[in-house]
């Protein structure tokens, strides 16, 4: 993986050749995985700071104020090749490594979110995909005992053969006590403890980096670590433990790169000299190259006083961890890694970590059809098509596996957002984006993800404090991905800039995409945002309520759900107006709605759907444009007076009650029964249960 023109660079700077050792650290460090190196300008354009990032990007995890006696350590992770070379392990060992990401902190993780990307349902080894991530992520997360809170489930055959799977952990932590992940010292020493380390993960940064061929399956496993959510509970209680005697002096997790990885960028301030011999494995026989690259998981790597390295040995044998001091920090900048008596590696540290050359690439933008045609077919079937489809469906076949209550904070999960009590007030998470919108529009639809997030925050009254991202995209080697991107990341940036929420990390994934399907995925900027407001759980609106439609409904049906089931084509929406926002977050945190939800995809007719299932309701314009358009920016909302939508731009149309939808719409009357929707939102239930 190590291209010609690097090696030949790197070389020429040392003025000799690499050792094994040497070639295989460069390899992973200077992927696109653990380098960005093709990226690292479009990220520096991202807002970053605000009055409550204590910490931004850079280290393994963000911290956030979120009161003056509690901060959040927040992180996103992506472990997308993994979960479709092994979905089980490969999605396992994401939750894994995100939240020992928050742990290396000294923060204590709450609360998973999983923002998922899969191809057609219809083909069978999407439900294969499916089957097994959501076990994985399930299993891993029960186990350690963090709640999966918040999700989203996309389904678009450009998944097909390359499924994305992205993880969001949110910890606590006392803002005067978190972590870093740099040494502070020479002279310290690095103990490594958790597992023991074996082969499992060789290559897994530099795998991440490529895309997947027809043999992925079994050339690649070898690259997927095997995760041991056990072990990973026992390094938790560990790690806090380890952090509350205050003698930590730096911590990282090992992820990609393994030790190497870990290792050289935490040292990366000064240099470190590593003993490979030391490290306790798990098996027999590993060479020099297998010690330092493995990824073997639910590792970590502190940095600590001579003097104290026993007391953190005796802390890791409590808890039935292996430990091992394999090194210490130098005042030389030099990586240095030592192999049965002989130097195997000894290299200047800032050319291995962030001295990969500066990568402009060339970028085209991507010629997009719009043309919109009417579908056939009357509004009813077309109604029903759009509940039955799985982005719209109840995931309650996916979340069931997963257990939410745990930790006891757990206060409402209900459709826009989650909502964790923290000390007196509400921890608010919400995650997704929208990928055809993106595909179509990407400045005005990455814009739009960061708005709806917080649309989905502002429904349960809080305000965004940060939000992080994972960056899929193809290969940025085409022209027309890497011109996605670039508008995709400066569209997220221009409206956290408007909303005045700060991205403080994320990760970017690229070479996203399958020899084996011919596909590449859709422009795919996730986010996870995170606020903080009242206490409150979501409601569906009652019995007698006025309905009213607050916002201006465009003709905006290009990569809608609608689109998606009938190929109607037509125009991507537009970027949402968000002085909205303020407006409806307060009069929520003030109790003047019955209920509230935003408009995304499946336009009215799933709000609806939400928010009232049971209504009278009457609509003008043109039938399809009115129900299924997904222009951003407005919100279905139930009052019991009408009063309270003074200053607010609405429509009424409806009433809450009855049994069923009843929608008069231009010279139509549309009935969908209780049964006909439970019925259409059923369908992944449906297929995956029986």
């Amino acid at each position: 993986m190590l291209s010609a023109e690097d090696l030949a660079f790197i070389t020429g700077t040392l003025g000799r050749d690499l050792t094994d050792v040497e070639a295989a650290c460069f390899e992973n460090l200077w992927s696109e995985h653990c380098s960005y190196r093709s990226t690292r300008s479009l990220l520096k354009t991202l807002p970053t700071e605000g009055e409550n990032v204590i910490l931004g990007p850079g280290d393994d995890a963000a911290i956030v104020r979120y009161s003056d006696s509690l901060a959040l350590a927040i992180g996103m992770e992506s472990h997308n090749h993994p979960s479709y070379v092994d979905p089980y392990d490969g999605a396992a060992t994401g939750v894994g490594g995100i939240v020992r990401d928050v742990i290396s902190m000294g923060s204590r993780p709450i609360a998973l979110m999983d923002p998922l990307y899969f191809g057609s349902l219809a083909a069978e080894k999407t439900r294969y995909l499916l089957e097994h991530v959501v076990a994985g992520i399930g299993d891993y997360g029960n186990c350690i005992g963090v709640p999966v809170v918040r999700g989203e489930t996309v389904f678009d055959p450009s998944y097909q053969g390359n499924p994305l799977v992205n993880v969001v952990c949110v910890g606590v932590v006392d803002p005067e006590r978190f972590l870093t992940a740099r040494v502070k010292t020479p002279g310290t020493r690095l103990v490594l403890f958790g597992s023991s380390t074996g082969r499992d993960g060789l290559g897994g940064a530099s795998f991440a980096s490529r895309d997947l061929s027809e043999e992925s399956e079994a050339e690649d496993r070898p690259s997927v670590q095997v995760g041991d959510p056990f072990t990973e509970k026992l390094l938790i209680e560990a790690m806090m433990e380890m952090a509350e005697t205050g003698k930590v002096l730096s911590c990282r997790d090992l992820g990609a790169a393994g030790l190497a990885g870990a290792s050289s960028e935490m040292a990366s301030t000064f240099g470190a000299r590593i003993v490979a011999d030391r490290v306790h494995l798990r098996e027999t026989g590993m060479n020099a190259v297998e010690i330092m690259l493995a990824e073997s998981q639910e590792r970590m790597l502190i940095e600590v006083a001579a003097e104290d390295v026993a007391l953190m040995g005796a802390i890791a044998a409590k808890y039935d961890l292996g430990w091992s001091e394999i090194g210490e920090v130098i005042a030389e900048p030099r990586y240095i890694v030592e192999f049965a008596g002989e130097t195997v590696c000894d290299l200047p540290i800032d050319l291995l970590v962030g001295g990969t050359p500066r990568c402009a690439l060339p970028q085209a933008p991507r010629t997009v059809d719009t043309t919109y045609t009417r579908p056939s077919g009357d509004t009813k079937a077309l109604a029903l098509a759009v509940l039955s489809h799985p982005d719209i469906a109840s995931k309650i076949w996916i979340t069931e596996q997963y257990d939410h209550d745990v930790q006891v904070r757990t206060v409402s999960l209900s459709h826009d957002a989650a909502v964790l009590r923290l000390e007196d007030a509400a921890l608010v998470l919400s995650c997704g984006c929208n990928p055809r919108h993106i595909a179509l529009a990407p400045y005005a639809n990455a814009a739009n993800a960061v708005y709806e997030n917080a649309a989905n925050l502002a429904c349960v009254g809080a305000e965004p404090l940060c939000i992080v991202n994972c960056l899929n995209f193809a290969s940025p080697l085409h022209p027309e991905v890497f011109h996605d991107m670039e508008q995709a990341v400066l569209g997220l940036g221009d409206m956290a800039r408007i909303l005045a929420t700060p991205v403080v990390g994320g990760n970017v994934s690229l070479y996203n995409e399958s020899d084996e399907y011919g596909t590449e995925i859709k422009p795919t900027p996730s986010i996870g945002m995170a606020g903080k407001g009242p206490v409150r759980c979501w409601t569906k609106a009652a019995a007698g309520d006025i309905l009213a439609l607050v916002g201006e409904t465009g003709e905006h049906l290009g990569g809608s759900v609608l689109d998606a089931v009938t190929g109607c084509g037509g125009a991507a929406p537009a970027i949402a107006d968000p002085s909205l926002l303020p407006l409806i977050r307060e009069r929520v945190a003030a109790d003047r709605f019955s209920g509230v939800t935003d408009l995304s995809k499946g336009g009215l007719l799933v709000a609806l759907a939400k928010l009232s299932p049971d209504a009278e309701v009457r609509l003008s314009g043109d039938p399809v444009t009115a129900l299924f358009s997904e222009t951003y920016g407005r919100f279905l909302v139930a009052v019991k007076n009408e009063a309270d939508l003074a200053g607010l731009p609405h429509t009424v149309i409806g009433t809450a009650g009855g049994e069923g939808l009843r929608i008069a719409v231009g010279d139509e009357t549309v009935v969908l029964s209780p049964e006909e929707i439970e019925f259409s939102l059923s369908s992944i239930t449906r297929l995956m249960r029986y």
